[in-house]
């Protein structure tokens, strides 16, 4: 393991920061193949990238989140997939594999990234 992310994040600030800038916000946070459905899970991708970023040990001071993809394998399992600089800072790092949990409940959404 080269390094651990976790982030937790309360759904309704990501919802409020959806309602009052809805095109600006997900134009930002998300990449074109990343359209969360809920708020729900649109908290859960961001709490997915943030925990992927501390993962990676740099946080977002070398990358954005766009440049880390949250997809969906075929059994719904969520997966990472890294663009720009993001992938750079990982093979600089010796990063191959990027594991994500996500969950919601409560109001809260939390993620969990390991990089092996």
């Amino acid at each position: 393991m080269l390094g651990l992310g976790i982030d937790i994040t309360p759904v309704e600030r990501i919802a409020a920061l959806d309602r009052a800038y809805p095109d600006k916000f997900r134009s930002k946070v998300l990449a074109p193949s990343e359209m969360p459905r809920t708020v729900e899970s649109l908290a859960g991708v961001w709490a997915a990238k943030e925990a992927v970023s501390k993962a990676l040990g740099t946080g977002f001071s070398q990358f954005g989140p766009r440049d880390i993809r949250i997809g969906y394998d075929p059994h719904g399992a969520p997966t990472v997939t890294l663009a720009g600089e993001a992938e750079k800072v990982a093979l600089a790092r010796g990063i191959t594999r990027i594991l994500v949990s996500v969950s919601h409940a409560g109001g809260m959404a939390v993620a969990c990234a390991t990089a092996l």
